[in-house]
């Protein structure tokens, strides 16, 4: 049917003979592109009305995709337009071309808006400054990494199409293909770094040894996940310097990751005391310290005496908290609250020096025995 049209278009057109090629073909590419903005407006409407009672996703895909098809319309308009317009053979060929590549990249941008729009309403579920974020941090990481991959290889393969449609890059892979071997190898060498990162990537987002805000140590500095891409990661250290690391040293280097399977920790606090301190007050103390602070989430509370020094007690406290954070500014608080307690009711609790004095004989008068004294650390 379509040929009929064309070639009655085409008689329809060599008709006219009073006016120019060049303002005819004019005229009916400005005739295309109208009919085809008229075609888009009509198309669009009907579809968000279709897809009014449906959910988000494809509610989104029409209203962000509007241009796109009206592109894709005024794309094929313009391709029947160049088969009746009045060009030589050569005109055509480049403008059918031209086309071409066109068609191609708008298919590779539709593809790419799908994608985001697609991984954008996934995430809406989860939120990232909820109390536990552990399953949001985990689909938000997995979802960026593999949007990110996807996007790479979308924009690969459509630049890599639409250089296949010119003769001169076809011929040259069909000789490349001949000389695979060579050409992998120097590729191969050539895009390590790249396909390195590429390959960790897919291994971070499937195994998911660190997720967006988590909590690490890495190279000797705390801090937190800040961003994943394609290549690096960058680490929000503790005094909000960043650390940029490549993705495959979190596949190939050992790190602490403290919120690997979930965000609460228990922290660990020392003092060091005299003999004579109160271990059960001390205790009850800590525990009162732990239900008043906003900071405890109410699971572990403990204290135990670790070690036995020379001169001290060591006493190790724990308390649990919800994340990293909060962990850290419990434990500042847990030490500050537990020395003003000793200071205020125990004095005699906290580390002192010691001396004593042997062998004094009183019918001799002073003491001759040698003063043997003891100092506490700190």
């Amino acid at each position: 049917m379509f040929e009929n049209i064309s070639d009655w278009t085409r008689r329809f057109i060599a008709s006219i003979t009073w006016a120019p090629d060049w303002l005819l073909t004019l005229a009916i590419f400005g005739l295309a592109v109208g009919v085809a903005v008229f075609a888009s407006r009509v198309i669009l409407r009907v579809l968000t009305r279709l897809v009014e009672e449906r959910d988000l996703f494809w509610r989104s895909l029409v209203q962000r995709t509007g241009t796109l098809i009206r592109l894709g319309l005024i794309i094929f308009c313009l391709g029947f337009a160049v088969t009746v317009a009045p060009t030589t053979p050569e005109q055509t060929a480049i403008m059918r071309h031209l086309l071409l590549v066109c068609f191609i990249a708008l298919i590779g941008l539709m593809a790419r808006t799908v994608l985001n729009i697609w991984t954008t309403i996934h995430l809406r579920r989860f939120r990232l400054d909820s109390e536990d974020n552990l399953l949001a941090r985990k689909y938000t990481t997995q979802s960026n990494i593999l949007r990110r991959i996807a996007s790479f290889l979308i924009l690969t393969i459509t630049v890599a199409a639409a250089l296949m449609t010119f003769d001169e890059v076809r011929q040259y892979g069909v000789s490349l293909l001949a000389s695979a071997g060579a050409a992998g190898i120097v590729v191969g060498l050539a895009l390590q770094p790249l396909l390195k990162n590429l390959v960790a990537g897919i291994q971070l987002a499937l195994t998911q040894p660190i997720r967006l805000e988590d909590a690490v140590i890495v190279e000797g500095e705390w801090g937190n996940i800040e961003e994943i891409t394609s290549t690096y990661v960058v680490v929000r250290l503790w005094d909000w310097r960043r650390m940029v690391l490549p993705l495959s040293y979190f596949i190939e280097n050992p790190f602490q990751n403290w919120t690997r399977e979930g965000a609460n920790l228990i922290g660990t606090a020392f003092l060091y005391v005299d003999y004579t301190a109160p271990v059960d007050a001390m205790r009850a103390r800590l525990g009162e310290i732990a239900r008043a602070s906003p900071l405890w989430d109410g699971k572990v509370v403990n204290m135990q005496v670790t070690d036995l020094k020379t001169n001290t007690m060591e006493i190790r406290m724990l308390v649990s908290a919800s994340n990293a954070g909060r962990t850290f500014d419990l434990r500042c608080e847990v030490r500050e609250k537990m020395i003003a307690f000793l200071q205020k009711d125990y004095p005699h609790a906290l580390p002192r020096g010691r001396s004593e004095l042997t062998g004094i004989d009183d019918k001799s008068g002073p003491a001759k025995g040698v003063a043997a004294s003891q100092a506490a650390p700190g």
